[in-house]
Formats: structure tokens, sequence, C-alpha cells
């Protein structure tokens, strides 16, 4: 077998043309090809399109590439996490394109498959979905989603054999994967390359056809940036409404929690109630934040927080996560939540008076969870309702949600009515009516 080309980071930088379109590895920072990244930042590479999951950290990987004005369009599913990305689109020296992540990577799983696009139920009425193609099939109605492919990829992968065939580390597979197949020129920036038959053949997750060159780096915890930190201040309430939720969950079932106060759930969770937790970042079988370490010690979750493994877990890239989600092999999603509507919408993703710059995961597993938990406080900072009768903010999901608990109360969509079931400790059936915008049904159950 041919052996590839070993290359530095800056000849891998030389392959990218001006207006290239470039996808780039990674999970924030996880699995992120920085060092080829931060190469190519050093060149005058200029009219780049950047597909990627984010937008990379403020100077840190993708980042770094838009501080010094090389990257005019990008296609990500979340932005929102960089304030130089934001800025950017608001100014409009960047033109974003957004796309739920589970939609982003499957576009470049088609790309990579030969695959013109796909049609799918994610972000079927909403903000995301409305200038696309519509087709009902089988009575439910889909967006399609044309693929995804690029000139060049830059990826990282954990160990790579002579002739290119790629192992990742943990929730690092990711978006490296699918990206490893859907361009002209893939670059696998790798931490060991070892001599042809040294990999065991059953353990390659990416063959060695679709690599095309391979550098050796050695990566640290300061070229990936800051990690996510567990939410350790939680305020009382906040925990109270993660504890009644977590009663929610049955044994056996799997469940991915959200960021906020979903994943305080994760640190309530015992063996003994057997809830397999799932995350899109690639892991199923997610144990409790470790003691000590870092992302390159432990898988990380969708928050890019190091979590550690529990007995039976295993690991996938972000084409095979959403595929659990949009195939209904996730029973239980429990999300925050900014708005929930008389008719089951939810809006979770777009914050008034910001730009449409962050959707994440929200949408496919708002709609391909098969139960769907709103966690949220009551009311907004200005007193407002966040149960109202029509959602005002752009829509996550259409008839998605079946039960909203929020400091005051718990509710549940009963036959199609929101039915107030229970009212949390400390507050009133008088003060949730005066809170609460929606109508609602009251058939209280003994907490």
């Amino acid at each position: 077998m041919r052996e590839l080309p070993r290359i530095t980071p800056e000849e891998a930088a030389d392959l990218v043309p001006d207006d290239a379109t470039l996808m780039i590895g990674g999970f924030g920072m996880t699995g992120h090809p920085v060092h080829l990244v931060h190469a190519l930042a050093e060149t005058s590479t200029k009219n780049l399109t950047y597909i990627g999951n984010n937008a990379g950290e403020p100077n840190l990987g993708g980042g770094r590439l838009l501080n010094r004005g090389q990257i005019t369009k990008a296609i990500a599913s979340f932005f929102t996490s960089n304030p130089d990305a934001v800025k950017a689109a608001q100014s409009g020296s960047l033109e974003v394109e957004l796309l739920p992540q589970g939609s982003l990577v499957e576009a470049i799983r088609a790309g990579g498959a030969g695959i013109g696009g796909f049609y799918t139920g994610t972000a079927v009425g909403t903000v995301l979905g409305q200038d696309r193609e519509t087709k009902v099939i089988d009575g439910r109605t889909y967006v399609f989603v044309p693929a995804l492919r690029a000139d060049v990829a830059f990826i990282h992968a954990w160990k790579a054999d002579a002739v290119g065939n790629l192992m990742y580390r943990m929730t690092e597979r990711n978006f490296n994967k699918a990206m490893a197949t859907a361009a002209d020129i893939v670059v696998a920036e790798a931490e060991d390359i070892v001599p042809v038959g040294s990999l065991d053949p059953e353990h390659v997750h990416t063959p060695g056809n679709y690599v095309d060159y391979l550098v050796e780096v050695s990566t640290s915890l300061e070229d990936l940036g800051s990690s996510g930190s567990v939410d350790s201040g939680a305020s009382e309430q906040r925990m109270r409404i993660a504890e009644r939720a977590m009663r929610e969950l049955k044994p056996g079932e799997v469940v991915n929690l959200g960021i906020g106060i979903p994943t305080l759930i994760s640190n309530l969770l015992t063996p003994e109630l057997g809830v397999i937790l799932h995350s899109e970042s690639g892991m199923l079988g997610v144990g409790p934040s470790p003691q000590e370490g870092g992302a390159l010690d432990y898988p990380v979750n969708a928050g890019k927080i190091p979590v550690t493994e529990l007995p039976g877990s295993s690991y996938f890239d972000s084409s095979d996560s959403f595929a659990m989600i949009r195939g209904g092999h996730v029973d239980v999603a429990v999300m925050g939540g900014l708005q929930v509507d008389e008719s089951a919408n939810l809006a979770n993703w777009a914050v008034p008076g910001m730009p449409l710059l962050g959707v994440g995961g929200a949408m496919d597993l708002a709609q391909g969870a098969r139960r769907l938990i709103v966690t949220m406080t009551h009311r907004h900072k200005d007193g407002s309702p966040k149960i109202i009768p029509e959602c005002t903010l752009p829509l996550t999901a259409l008839a998605a949600v079946n039960t909203v608990i929020t400091d005051m109360a718990v509710f549940k969509f009963v036959d199609g009515d929101i039915t107030l079931i229970q009212i949390m400790p400390g507050s009133s059936l008088e003060e949730v009516r005066a809170h609460t915008g929606a109508k609602f049904k009251t058939v209280l159950q003994q907490l």
C-alpha cells in the first residue's frame, strides 16, 4: 500500500488557495485541527468559505482565521460562542449560513457519499426552514437540505498509520469522520503516526483512501483554549427544577440533556436509576464530571465540559449521533426554554435583540426525541411569562413539547391541552395563574 506524504502544517496551509471552501473538524475545540488552522492563519489566503460546527474560540482555531479577515462566508450550527463571529456577522463582513447541527453533519455526510441532499423534519415551521423546498412524505412535512462538499478538509485524529488509516479518541470523532469523506483534498493532523500494520483493522475509524496528507502534531490543553465548566454555583431554584425533571426519567431510557438547567441533572443521577445519557458530541453512557483533568483526558458533553464514562459506554461520530436523534432512538430530551405556547410549540434558541446565530442541535432534538421536557424559570427577568398563548420568538419546533417544569409549576400536554398537574413548593395556584400567559386546564396531582 502506498504511504501518504507527510507534510508540515505550513505545507498543509499552502494547499488552500484563495476562494476555497474549507471544512474544519471539531466539536468546539475538541478534535479541532488547531495546528493546521493556525498555520493557515499565518498566510495571506483570503475569501474562504468556512464549514464547521462552530466558528472556533476568539483568536483560536477558526476564530483566528476570522480575526485575520480570511473568512468571508461561514456555514455552521453555532456562532454565538465566539463574540468576534457575532460582531463580524452584524457588521456584514461575514456572510453566515446557519444550519441545525444534525442537518449540517448530514449534509457533509451526503456530500461525501455522492448524495445530492436529503429531506428532514428538522427545522420545519421555523425560520431556518422557511425558504427551503418542502415535501410531504407519509403525511409528514420535510425540508430539503442540499449536500455540502469542500475543496480542502482539515481534520484531527488521535492516531494514523503511514497509509492514512485514522483512529479518533473518545468524542473527538465528531465532525472529523464525515469531513474526511467530503473534500477534494483531506489533510489529517495526528498525534501519533505509526507504521503500516500497527493499527488493528477492526479499530480503524476512517480508512486511508479518504486521506491525502498526514501531519504529525503534539496537542496540549493550551492549544484547545478554555473548556466549559460545570455550574457548581447553581441556585436553589435551578436545582429544584432539575430535581423535579429527574423524576420524569424512567429506568432504561436514553436521555439527552441540554445546556443550562438540564445539565444539572447529570450530577444528580445515580447508577441505580438506570438512565442512559446521550450527548450529541458523540457519546452514549455519559457519567458525572471528573474531579480533575481536562479535555485531553476525558470525553466532553454538548457543553464542552469533560465527563466520565459509565460501564457500557460507547462513542460515535456526529453523523451517527444525530441519526440516533432523528431516528427516534433517544427517548427523552430535556431542554431549556424561552417560550412555550398553548400549541406545544417551543422557542429556545434565539434571544431577543440578538442575531440568529446559534441553534446547535436544539431543533434536531426537539423534533427527534420521543418525549420533550422543557425546564425553565416561569418568568423572564422583566417579569413577563414564558408560557404564553403563542410564541413570539423564533421557533425551535412545532407541537413538540410534552412536559414543562418551572420553578412554580409542572405542566403536561394532555390530549392537546396544556394542563397544570403540580404546583412547586413555595408557589400557589393563584401565583401560577397570575404569571402564566397561556390558558391551561388544572388536574393537580400529589407531589
